[in-house]
Order: C-alpha cells, then structure tokens, then sequence
C-alpha cells in the first residue's frame, strides 16, 4: 500500500513516471481525468487517428490547453506537457516514455502497438481486453522475454477479478468461482446500436455528448463484452470457461455462495473452477434483489471445519451448509484506477492481473440467420455476439474469434447463434495477427 509515496518521491527528485496513452476515447478520457491530480505522472503523450477527438477529451476532463501544446516529445519532456500524435508507433518509440497504455478497442490494432512498445522495452498496460483475449499468452511471453511489465488495467473488471482471486488463494481457501455482475437477460443477445440505449438509463443530453459510443455500450448489452472480459479472467488464473459458454446465473450478493457452487453440492456451475456472470436480471427481465451489477466476485470453500466455523462467527455470506463464501467488490471505476497499474508496473513490476496462458476464447456467433456475402461488423454491431469457450474447443473447430470478425465477408449462411469459424470467412488481411493465434496453440494448457 506504498505506490502514493512511491510516486511522490519520484515527483520529488524530478523524475516522474512518464506515460503514453492510445487512444483518448471513454476509458482514456477517464485516465486523463485523474492523472491531472497526480504530482509524479506525467502523461507525456497521447496518440489517437483523430487529434481532434483527442483534443475534446482533454478539454472534457477539464485540462488547460496550454498543458497539451508540446510540439513534440522533446518539448513535453522538458516542460511536463503533453505531446498529440496521430503516430501511435512514433510514441511508442519514444525513448522517454516508461509505460504505454493500450486504450483503442481496436484489437488487431492493439497486438501491434503492444509488440512494438514492449520491443522499445516500455511496460504495457492492456486496456483493449479484446487484444489480450485474441493473442494475450504470446504478448505475455514477448513481455517477458523483453523485461517489462504486460498488465490488465486496474479499474477494468478483469483485472479486479484477479485481484479477488489472488486474494483466496493467498489466503489459503480453495477458489470455486470468479466473475462479474452484468445488467443481462437473455433477450439482451440480440441488442444492436439501435436498441442499446433502452437498455441504459442515460439521458438525451449525455448520449449527445460525445462520450457515449453505441457500438461499445452494446457489446455489454449482449453479452459480448462479458464473454471478452471472461475470457481473459480464464487465461490469466488457470480457471476455465463452461463448455457451452457463459451462463449469466440470475444471483444477488446473498445468494452469491448458493449459486456459483458445483452442481453436486447444490450450485448452478457444472463443475468447480469456472468462470461466469452473475445476471442482474431474471430471465423474464425483473430485477434481482441485491445484484452485484456493477461488481465483481469470487466464491470459495473452507478447507476444513475449523475456517467453516470462522465463516460463520465472522459474518461472511456463505450457503446454507457454511462450507461455501463469497467475496465481492461492488464497483470498479473504469480509468479511474488504471493509474494503480501504471504505478505497479513501473514502481514495483508487477501486472496487476496478465495473462498466464491460452485457455479460453472468445469466438463469434451469429446473431441472426446471416446469409452468404454478408459483411460481419464486429464486437457490439448488428451481426455477431461473442460467446466464451475453452482454448481447446475454439482450436478443434477452427474458431473465428470475435477480435477478427470485422469487415470480413461471410463464404456461405450462418443460422442464428452458430458459432462463425475462420473456414466460413474471407480474411485478407491480418495474416500477421493469423501467425501469432498459430503460434499461441503451443501455450494451451491441456488440463
């Protein structure tokens, strides 16, 4: 619990921790918000396709333009401003910059400014889940063999997830569970950019701001997002996905324990050790009482009748037979905290959460009866839904994974909810992001 007084004798001696951020969108925007109030964090640069965009977001998080008017990184350096860039490679390169944080959303995008920032020896913070979940094991072994950090971003559910499961494993209990609350019932599957904003209570006013992305919100609303998120939970704590894709268990914070138990102890999970959402809606759409929406849990079993019986005396929710506990955080405030990875990376070196291994995937599924010619359209659009498998079931059916189902041409009709597979689409690009997903094979884990 040091990293503030870490940071401030870094701020101290002159020599803050110097930041390059991808991508000023919603979560990048967060980031800036907060590191405007961080003696120590110097946000030396910000690369987005769009300066303008990138301009707005500053000026929405409330920064003062004189802040954001280096000419180029020289400059930024010398006078603790930042740098604008439409060259993400040329930040990444840059040789003052101690850690990169991946904010685009943009999948293939992301493995590519990931690689070459750990090439350049930079810590990478991974905001863009659906990089990681698409080649996340290799970028974790280049990440290692370069001496640098590659990390989830703290704030961001998964990375919370993680720091849940640590925590029960550190503590000595046996980890039965690990997932998020959702806002999900079953009609949400088939929500598109059109539908999303019914689901969201926003106003008029905040939709037209600009800082509401419809395709992003919708990939939350249909699932798609929990199945990334999940994925990447799965391949960064050796816990596995269910056979046929998440479940979406209705629960409240007190039925946590009763629900995400295996089935042969009274549960809903199909075995212990997996990874799954807990719906804050019952199928026919009402509300549960006490949902954990915007939280993140962990359920896990004493190890013997002694811990069983402290459960119980120190008030934790448990199942009816007090073997079984939950723990929850119930918020995460997006870029908010990814400071807190930022700071673990270059102070400690340490990720807070990174993937481990390929163990789970997120492929895609149509969302309709799509038809011969159709153009898919990726995360959160009108044609695809993600749902999260095994790494061994993606492999053995040659799985198109959802980072890799945008702009590309369907080869023959695809019923509704069948999974997409690379021998059904047209891909002519990509080809280097294609040898990575090849070589990530050999970091399956078999078990």
């Amino acid at each position: 619990m040091n990293l503030s007084s870490m940071l401030l004798a870094r701020a101290e001696a002159g020599n803050p921790v110097r930041v390059g951020l991808i991508g000023a969108g919603k979560f990048g925007s967060m980031i800036l918000a907060q590191a405007r109030n961080m003696p120590g964090f110097h946000v030396a640069g910000v690369a987005d396709l769009d300066i303008g965009r990138a301009r707005a977001s500053l000026a929405r998080v409330h920064w003062e333009e004189d802040r954001c008017s280096a000419k180029n990184p020289g400059e930024a350096r010398a006078n603790g401003t930042t740098w604008l860039t439409d060259d993400a490679i040329s930040l990444v390169r840059e040789e003052s910059v101690d850690v990169v944080i991946e904010a685009t959303g943009h999948p293939t995008a992301g493995i590519r400014h990931a690689m070459q920032a750990m090439d350049h020896g930079k810590h990478v913070i991974m905001v863009n889940v659906e990089a990681d979940v698409l080649c996340g094991a290799v970028m974790a072994e280049r990440a290692e063999s370069r001496g640098v950090v590659y990390s989830m971003a703290y704030g961001d559910q998964p990375a919370a997830i993680c720091e849940l499961v640590d925590w029960v494993r550190a503590s000595g209990f046996e980890l039965v569970a690990a997932g998020k609350g959702m806002n999900f019932a079953p009609g949400y599957r088939y929500s598109t950019p059109d539908t999303v904003w019914e689901h969201y209570g926003f106003s008029e006013e905040e939709v037209a701001s600009g800082d509401f992305n419809p395709k992003m919100f919708n990939s939350f609303t249909d699932g798609t997002k929990s199945a990334i998120e999940m994925s990447a939970v799965a391949n960064a704590t050796g816990l596995d996905c269910p056979e046929d894709g998440l479940r979406f268990h209705p629960a409240g914070a007190h039925d946590l324990a009763r629900v995400f138990k295996p089935k042969s102890d009274g549960g809903r999970l199909e075995k212990a050790g997996l990874v799954d959402i807990a719906a804050s809606r019952e199928p026919d759409g009402r509300i549960v009482a006490n949902h954990i929406q915007y939280g993140m849990f962990v359920t896990f079993r004493a190890p013997g009748e002694y811990t069983r019986a402290c459960f119980r005396q120190y008030g934790l929710m448990t199942d009816d037979t007090g073997w079984y506990g939950s723990m929850w955080r119930p918020f995460h405030l997006i870029g908010l905290e990814t400071s807190i990875s930022v700071l673990s990376a270059a102070l400690r070196g340490e990720p807070t959460g990174s993937t481990r291994m390929y163990r789970a995937d997120a492929v895609a599924a149509a969302k309709g009866n799509l038809e011969t010619g159709d153009i898919l359209d990726g995360e959160g659009g009108y044609k695809v839904w993600a749902k999260a498998i095994p790494a061994r079931k993606s492999v053995a059916m040659n799985a198109l994974p959802i980072g890799l189902a945008n702009n590309v041409r369907l080869k023959r009709a695809i019923p509704c909810d069948q999974v997409i597979t690379m021998d059904d689409v047209d891909i002519h690009e990509d080809f280097d992001i294609l040898d990575m997903r090849k070589d990530q094979i050999r970091l399956m884990s078999s078990t």
